[in-house]
């Protein structure tokens, strides 16, 4: 991929974060209210982070909901939306695993529902 190139897929990826943290569902700010600050055992988090990956033969990017560079560790929410796309998620948690990313997921009524339940989820899969 030629700089200019890249360079335009990072302005996307840019663009699309921001749109993703504007528009926020319930769970995520109740994690992002969690975790941000190194509230969770010391660690940063970053939510909608844009993870780049040539693995498929051109580069591109997926969004993680939340991602956690010293433990290569992100956090994705599923919402109903996910029950469609099962094994798209499969294909994609692949991929993350191949770039040495670990993955694990909740869904949106975890969150809202246990918090507790998730954060120490959570806490298992950081390393101390």
């Amino acid at each position: 991929m030629s700089l200019n190139a890249r360079r335009k897929l990072v302005e996307v990826a840019k663009v699309v974060c921001r749109e993703l943290r504007e528009n926020e569902t319930e769970a995520e700010k109740i994690l992002w209210k969690a975790i941000r600050n190194r509230n969770l055992n010391g660690k940063k988090f970053y939510r909608q982070q844009p993870i780049f990956h040539d693995v498929t033969g051109r580069e591109t990017f997926f969004v993680a909901d939340f991602y956690c560079f010293t433990d290569k560790l992100i956090i994705e929410l599923d919402g109903r939306y996910h029950q469609y796309k099962l094994e798209e998620d499969k294909h994609r948690t692949g991929i993350l695993n191949l770039l040495g990313l670990r993955v694990i997921r909740f869904s949106n009524d975890e969150v809202i529902n246990n918090i507790g339940f998730v954060l120490n989820e959570i806490k298992k899969s950081l390393s101390f």
